[in-house]
């Protein structure tokens, strides 16, 4: 069980709850539901931000691409991104898979949301300035360039389903030692942990807000785990997060899609 932060659809603000994401559920106004029993918006609102190669395997699989041109050499900094406010869904919301594309990358995220302005942050001080924890699945096309900025495959609409909730971060021992799973059509398709991060949270946001200031509601995303599943149109894709919670979406073909509803 943990605090959580929610956004119902019908409710007029974000509010707080007990979560139970082992579960999958929670307790509203002393009643306890079962996520599908209710309907989601995404609980972030502020700018979303995403890190490239901060999961040692996807980091080494791109080493030797790195010792050459344009590269020359790895990154001394965070490779980051934006995931604009088009891409944002919810729990359940579908995934439009796009006419020009065959298939997409699931991206399983943690979310880390910021609770106070973050300039110039100490390691050491960094999780002061952390609100909580999400599931985000940072949808991609699949693509092998990190040396531009992949809008076309990154910044579709809906490419960044988010929640169900956020989990205060008081509920979390350790972000940096946490399973990530991801499901497809029930079965099993990648295992990770974030303690294969190359930078570990608190490095992270210290790295970042040394240039660049991160404001609250923002979200950082801390990397997509090596080997991520693809999946088509009718595939139902789960992310589980351990004492985070559980993301689930289907994908659904573009033309099927108005405005995150299905036709």
């Amino acid at each position: 069980m943990g605090n959580a932060v929610v956004k119902i659809f019908g409710m007029p603000n974000i509010t707080e709850a007990e979560a139970d994401p082992e579960n999958n559920s929670i307790f509203l106004n002393g009643t306890q539901y079962h996520v599908n029993q209710l309907s989601w918006e995404p609980p972030v609102s502020g700018t979303i931000y995403g890190v490239l190669l901060n999961y040692q395997g996807v980091f080494h699989r791109y080493r030797e691409q790195m010792a050459h041109s344009p590269y020359n050499e790895p990154p001394k900094a965070p490779i980051l991104y934006i995931k604009p406010i088009n891409t944002l869904s919810g729990y359940r919301s579908p995934i439009p898979l796009p006419e020009d594309a065959d298939e997409l990358e699931v991206g399983a995220a943690l979310g880390v949301v910021i609770g106070r302005t973050a300039t110039k942050v100490k390691e050491e001080e960094a999780f002061q300035y952390v609100a909580g924890y999400t599931v985000v699945n940072d949808v991609a096309i699949p693509h092998e360039n990190i040396y531009r900025p992949a809008i076309r495959e990154r910044a579709r609409d809906g490419f960044n389903p988010v929640g169900p909730w956020i989990i205060k971060k008081e509920s979390i021992d350790d972000p940096d030692s946490l399973d990530i799973r991801v499901f497809v059509n029930g079965k099993l398709a990648q295992k990770n942990n974030t303690k294969n991060f190359i930078r570990p949270v608190a490095r992270l946001l210290a790295d970042i807000t040394e240039f660049m200031t991160l404001y609250p509601g923002d979200v950082l995303l801390t990397g997509v785990p090596e080997q991520a599943p693809l999946v088509k149109a009718g595939d139902h894709v789960r992310i589980e997060i351990e004492g985070v919670g559980s993301l689930e979406n289907t994908i659904v073909h573009e033309a099927d899609c108005v405005k995150g509803a299905v036709r």
